[in-house]
């Protein structure tokens, strides 16, 4: 099988973890590169956490930091939803790969240089990195496959009732990516409220026993606890459906529609905005996801940790 050459581009994050657990164990795509990025905390703690996951998953591949802030607005963070280190919870291993002094921008464009294919990039935070990648190396454009993103909602927003946290963190940087023309997959929240994990689906990973499921376990676990009170039944991993969408496409239910990204508005900043009734006459420019098979996807996410080893007899 020909694997899928991606860099991974994320502020874990729970979700974001899960997504690059999920990357890793399929055995269908060759990660070039991670890079992190400012989003549900800051730059240094999302690099320490993006460093100890790879660490934790054996991900020994080119690693950047990204910048510090978004490109015009001030940094959004959710210790609410992540806790203070951003990816509270379990006890995770001290980074074990080096970080390299290049900044992230400086890797995805050495890594599309080199590569002999187009990569697939897949940013499951705030899309600064992605945005100022675009500002930077436009000649890069055609190296890029499709940019497979969490973010938005074109039904409805999360951290305000128009707009999803990791638009309405970086509305500027979102906007360059929607309107650079390259193949979008948008998972936004009307496709990733499915993707629910309910606490018998935290068992079954668990009983896996090895230290990722173990660990993975905890994750959904902790995450839980913030979405409970919210009244949700499970824990809806976002982020991992940015990976999904590209193992197993079937079992996702999708629209084609053009989408803006509204950057100035008082009530709306930070909204993805569907064009469904065709009125501006614009080619559709992401393929939007709106619904997904929850037990497929739930048994994708096992398989790809059962790879991780066997558990304790």
């Amino acid at each position: 099988m020909r694997k899928i050459p991606v860099i991974l581009d994320g502020d874990p994050g729970h979700d974001d973890a899960i997504a690059w657990v999920l990357a890793k164990g399929s055995q269908q795509m060759n990660i070039l590169g991670v890079t992190s990025v400012c989003g549900n905390q800051t730059i240094e703690k999302t690099t320490y956490n993006a460093r100890r996951i790879c660490t934790l998953i054996g991900l020994d591949v080119p690693m950047a930091m990204g910048r510090l802030r978004p490109l015009i607005s001030a940094p959004i963070i959710a210790p609410t939803v992540h806790g203070e280190s951003g990816l509270d919870g379990p006890a995770l291993p001290e980074p074990a790969y080096p970080l390299l002094e290049m900044d992230a921008v400086s890797l995805m464009a050495k890594l599309l240089e080199e590569s002999e294919e187009p990569v697939t990039l897949i940013p499951t935070g705030p899309l600064t990195n992605v945005a100022a990648l675009l500002l930077a190396y436009p000649e890069l454009k055609a190296k890029i496959a499709r940019i497979s993103l969490m973010g938005g909602g074109v039904q409805y927003g999360n951290w305000t009732p128009a707009a999803e946290f990791n638009i309405l963190v970086d509305p500027e940087a979102a906007d360059v990516v929607f309107s650079s023309g390259i193949p979008i997959i948008m998972a936004g929240l009307d496709v990733t409220e499915k993707a629910m994990i309910f606490p018998e689906d935290f068992e079954r990973i668990r009983a896996l026993g090895n230290p990722v499921a173990v660990i993975v376990a905890e994750w959904l676990e902790f995450f839980y606890q913030f979405h409970r009170g919210l009244g949700y039944e499970g824990a809806p991993v976002h982020d991992a459906v940015a990976v999904a969408a590209l193992l197993k496409p079937e079992i996702m239910e999708s629209q084609d529609l053009y989408v803006q990204v509204e950057t100035a508005g008082e009530f709306c900043k930070g909204a993805t905005v569907a064009d469904f009734n065709g009125v501006l006459g614009k080619a559709p420019n992401a393929k939007v996801l709106m619904g997904i098979d929850r037990q497929a996807f739930v048994d994708l996410l096992v398989e790809a940790i059962e790879t991780y080893g066997e558990g304790k007899a």
